[in-house]
């Protein structure tokens, strides 16, 4: 989304007029922190972790795209939820899914006891 389009939306959802100045001051801020936790260390064991895609239609200048989000949401030893991470790709597939676990492998986890494939 541009900065215009969250202006928008602040307003359209909350009543309030921010500046684009400001709301670009805080995605550069969200987009660091953002970045942060989606490279940060994993665990090496997780005990259950749950592998999914989400399809939806995109609109990006006048034009309707499909992209797929995936997302892999973990337990681990302790029973402790933690989301490791969210991508965003043009379609589900093998490919990037392989890319997901490389990943993820490559963050730390070395054992998955349980991994859980949505359909």
């Amino acid at each position: 989304m541009t900065t215009r389009d969250i202006q928008s939306h602040v307003q359209e959802f909350y009543g309030l007029d921010v500046s684009a100045t400001l709301i670009s001051q805080i995605t550069d801020k969200i987009i660091d922190l953002a970045k942060e936790w989606h490279n940060r260390p994993l665990e090496n064991i997780y005990s259950i972790v749950f592998f999914d895609a989400i399809h939806y239609k995109v609109t990006s200048e006048g034009k309707v795209s499909n992209k797929a989000a995936y997302t892999c949401l973990s337990l681990n030893i302790d029973g402790r939820k933690d989301l490791l991470g969210l991508w965003v790709s043009e379609s589900e597939g093998a490919n990037f899914w392989l890319t997901v676990l490389t990943e993820l492998k490559n963050r730390g986890i070395q054992e998955i006891l349980i991994a859980c494939v949505m359909d």
